[in-house]
């Protein structure tokens, strides 16, 4: 493929949604009004009860609402919007009447978006909003050596950097890639000009599709958490991930009061499942050693020994935590699991 101009390239935005609205609708506004904004926004909603569609219908980022399924497991609609600037952007909503989690949205909608031909691909979840020149910087840089992403520079609401997004912590599994930490805060503040990490968030994640051929869709089987981290680890075994300073988008679900408010609900006791057993599924595929088995065996001891929630008994917490182990090391992604196991199939 050959990229004469930042201006030739085609970019699709893919936007994954959830009862999340009014933040939808504040990033589809930021994407409308990029100094260069992308050819198409990619919105794959599944499925939101809270009225997302009537409110895209509403502001004109597409024309009809969807039916009620019959079977099938997704329904799309196509419009034409315009940007600020100007420029024609295409827009896709795509309803999914499976929930299947961020990891699966983000399958299917870096799926559509290859498969009709954009070069660029750009993720970002629904609480993500870039900033204005966010893509125009991001696309300055497309031509470095052995690139296949780019990513953005991530900071919250009140503007603080969060490395997380392109750094592991000494947390992430244990530890076991800090080997890979090259990233400080400092670096990211006074650098202005790219950054090779280990890998890159969905958030702000510009993608080559030069190499999704190669690699493969981000894993659906995940659900939600650490796919973005696999498909950084698998870019980067095949090229470079750089971080661009000045390319820089405001993730709202970083700020402590999101934070906090995920941590004392009994969905967020759920999510620790998919967490613990996604991080256990990148150890064994990239980093499968005695050494790594001996530090995740403290992790498990350290898990089933934490003081767990008032409404699960001891027994069903050790058998909880050891489920998502196990489940990590063979491979096993049975996502309706670990409500099964709490609260006996019922809703969270």
């Amino acid at each position: 493929m050959s990229l004469n101009s930042k201006d030739d390239v085609k970019v699709a935005a893919v936007v994954v949604t959830f009862n999340r609205k009014k933040l939808l609708l504040e990033c589809l506004d930021a994407l409308r009004n990029q100094t260069r904004p992308p050819n198409a926004i990619f919105i794959i909603d599944g499925p939101s009860t809270d009225g997302t569609p009537e409110a895209l219908v509403q502001e004109g980022y597409i024309k009809e609402t969807p039916p009620q399924p019959k079977g099938q497991y997704s329904w799309k609609t196509k419009n034409m919007i315009i940007s600020s600037s100007g420029a024609p952007i295409r827009v896709v909503y795509v309803r999914l009447y499976e929930d299947v989690g961020g990891a699966g949205g983000f399958h299917e909608g870096v799926k559509l978006a290859y498969n009709e031909g954009y070069d660029w691909i750009w993720l970002m979840d629904d609480d993500a909003e870039p900033k204005k020149n966010a893509l125009e910087e991001l696309l300055k840089y497309i031509k470095l050596p052995d690139v296949v992403a780019l990513k953005c520079l991530v900071v919250d609401p009140t503007g603080v950097v969060h490395v997380s997004h392109w750094n592991f912590s000494r947390f992430f599994c244990g530890g076991l890639f800090r080997e890979y930490d090259t990233i400080n805060l400092g670096d990211t503040k006074s650098r202005d000009t790219p950054i090779v990490v280990p890998y890159g968030s969905f958030v702000g994640l510009l993608v080559s599709s030069t190499v999704i051929k190669e690699i493969g869709l981000p894993m659906k089987e995940f659900f939600i958490y650490n796919d973005d981290v696999e498909y950084g680890l698998r870019l980067s075994q095949i090229g470079k991930v750089y971080l661009v300073p000045q390319s820089v988008i405001v993730h709202k679900g970083d700020s402590p009061q999101t934070k906090r408010k995920k941590s004392t609900t009994k969905w967020g006791l759920v999510k620790r499942y998919y967490s613990i057993r996604n991080q256990i599924y990148i150890v064994k595929k990239y980093k499968w050693n005695i050494g790594s088995f001996l530090v995740l065996l403290k992790c498990y001891l350290y898990h089933i020994s934490k003081t767990r929630p008032e409404y699960v008994s001891r027994w069903r917490w050790v058998y909880f935590i050891t489920s998502a182990y196990l489940d990590g090391i063979r491979g096993v992604f049975d996502n309706k699991k670990p409500k099964r196991i709490l609260y006996g199939g019922k809703r969270a």
